[in-house]
């Protein structure tokens, strides 16, 4: 559970707020801070499941061509929306290279949506939360979203204008035509 702190911040309010060891992201454009007991724990298997996807994903990138994306992992900061402002940190992220190593606006976050947005459910997610996250990434342009569940093994897969797919330990989860020829056993991301 979040604070909901102050409506409209722009982004030059949130950048300016202090390193303080406070998680905070905007959700349309009211920003969240999440203290002691509703800070996300990660554990073993969340990040178990975050390095293999990270690990596949890298894989699958270095068989494309050169400066076609970037792979980020572990709560990468970004930028999704200005108008309402979203901040997001998200498990794991394939950008357009371009995006991805977009410095002009002089921050540490990310400024665009990724292709892709892994998120990886941990024992604090809502059902609530996680269907917000995923609209708000589905209506800032992410092509493709996958909800990862550890406990029930399976990748739940959003796209827009799409009804959700679920894959379980049995099925091979496939990105085309969105990541071209990736394709996993989603064992593999639990093993």
């Amino acid at each position: 559970m979040s604070t909901a702190v102050a409506n409209g911040i722009t982004l030059e309010e949130f950048l300016a707020l202090p390193d303080d060891g406070v998680y905070r992201e905007v959700r349309r454009g009211v920003l969240r801070e999440y203290r002691g007991e509703n800070v996300t724990r990660r554990n073993k298997h969340h990040a178990k499941v975050e390095a293999r996807i990270a690990k596949l994903l890298g894989i699958w990138l270095d068989r494309q061509p050169p400066k076609t994306g970037e792979v980020h992992s572990g709560e990468v900061g970004c930028i999704i929306q200005r108008d309402p402002l979203i901040t997001v940190g998200i498990d794991v992220a394939y950008f357009d290279y371009d995006v991805a190593n977009d410095d002009s606006r002089g921050t540490s976050f990310i400024d665009g949506a990724p292709i892709l947005a892994v998120e990886i459910l941990s024992p604090s997610d809502t059902i609530e939360g996680i269907t917000e996250k995923v609209e708000d990434y589905l209506a800032a342009g992410v092509a493709l979203v996958w909800i990862v569940s550890p406990r029930f093994r399976t990748v739940e897969v959003h796209r827009p204008d799409a009804d959700p797919q679920l894959f379980n330990i049995q099925q091979t989860l496939t990105a085309d035509p969105t990541l071209p020829g990736f394709s996993t056993p989603v064992r593999t991301i639990f093993e």
